[in-house]
This record gives C-alpha cells, sequence and structure tokens, in this order.
C-alpha cells in the first residue's frame, strides 16, 4: 500500500504542481493582504478536493456508461500523462497543469480567484483529473490502496496550501530556475509512471497476445 501511496502522490506533485501554483498564486494575490491570502488559499483547496473526490467516485461508473475498459484508460491516461510530462521536462505550458496565458489575464481582473483559476484548472486541471480517475480505477475494489490515493492526494494538497501561504518568500527563495528545477525532476519521474502505465494497458488489453 505505500507503493500505491508513493504513486499516488508522486502523480499528484507533478501534475498539480504546488511550486508552480504557489508562484501563480503569488502574483495574482498581491494586492491582498495575509487574512484574504489565507481565505483565498482554504476556498481554493477545499473546492479543488471535492472536484477531485467527485472524479476518483465517479470515474469507474463513468467509464461503465460510456462502455470504456480499464486497459484503455490506463492507455490514454499514460499517454496524457506523458505528454504532461513533456511540458514539464522542458518547462513549456500548455495549459494541461496550468492556467493559459487568456486565462491569467482574465484571473488579474478578478476580485475572487479561489474557484478559477486557482481550484481550476491550477489545482483541479486536466491533468490531475485525469490521473485521479486512472489512480482509483486501478485499484477498484481494494479499500486499503484507494485510501492512499485519497491520501497521496490529500497530502499534495496539504503541502499546496501551505505553499501558498509562504509564496511570497517562497519565489524569492526559489526563483524562477528553482521552479523549474523541481519541475524537471518530478517531470521524469512522471514520464516513467506514464510509460508504466502504458504499458500496462497494452499488456491487459491482450493486443500483444492477438499478434501472431
Amino acid at each position: 500500500m505505500i507503493e500505491t501511496f508513493l504513486i499516488a502522490f508522486t502523480t499528484f506533485f507533478a501534475t498539480i504542481g504546488p511550486a508552480d501554483v504557489a508562484v501563480l498564486f503569488a502574483a495574482l494575490t498581491a494586492r491582498q493582504d495575509a487574512g484574504q491570502r489565507r481565505r483565498t488559499a482554504l476556498k481554493g483547496v477545499a473546492i479543488a478536493a471535492g472536484l477531485l473526490v467527485a472524479f476518483g467516485v465517479g470515474g469507474t461508473p463513468l467509464l461503465d456508461l460510456f462502455g470504456i475498459s480499464l486497459p484503455a484508460l490506463r492507455t490514454a491516461g499514460g499517454i496524457l500523462l506523458l505528454l504532461i510530462s513533456l511540458e514539464m521536462v522542458f518547462v513549456r505550458p500548455s495549459g494541461g497543469t496550468t492556467t493559459t496565458d487568456e486565462e491569467e489575464a482574465e484571473a488579474r481582473g478578478r476580485d475572487d480567484i479561489s474557484l478559477v483559476p486557482l481550484a481550476t484548472p491550477l489545482l483541479a486541471g486536466p491533468g490531475a483529473i485525469g490521473s485521479i480517475i486512472l489512480l482509483t480505477s486501478n485499484v477498484a475494489g481494494d479499500v486499503g490502496r484507494e485510501a492512499m490515493v485519497y491520501l497521496g492526494l490529500a497530502a499534495v494538497l496539504v503541502l499546496a496550501y501551505g505553499m501558498m501561504l509562504v509564496a511570497t518568500q517562497l519565489q524569492r527563495l526559489l526563483g524562477v530556475t528553482g521552479v523549474h528545477v523541481i519541475s524537471r525532476m518530478f517531470g521524469v519521474l512522471l514520464a516513467a509512471l506514464a510509460v508504466q502505465f502504458i504499458f500496462d494497458g497494452i499488456k491487459a488489453s491482450g493486443l500483444l497476445g492477438a499478434i501472431p
């Protein structure tokens, strides 16, 4: 079960990117005082947690509704995570784990950023949503391992909340280069996990056995 937790933690850390979120949060809340930033961060994390848990709980029934098999989900999810990992390694954000330029520009004019863009797409973006569906479906029926997936998610969200509270200091400490180094490190780990998901999906599909 520890392995399940570590996989979940690494996957969510990579797809959510607490350090990246903290840097953007500092920029978007520059005009707020400490109390306002704390309330905004807490509200954003709470909304994101609700969204991700909802997708985690409803993911398997949703797959059944559309007739999507678990091997297909593993393969497709692996490909999505692989693309996200390449963005992280080469530091070329496209909206999979961060906001687009248009979304960030719109957010700067908002009084309350807790829902958009903080909760979604920064915390509960396409990468994190795809990950929670993939990870929970992968351990469906095993209560202990499912709990480890949600524990991994909770750990990353708590870490993201803490980093947002010290976002200004963190930005000065790490700088752009520091954030990119962390992103690249977890991008490499995510790439390896993504390839493993693809291998598992293809193996479970039976396609290799069907090839003469």
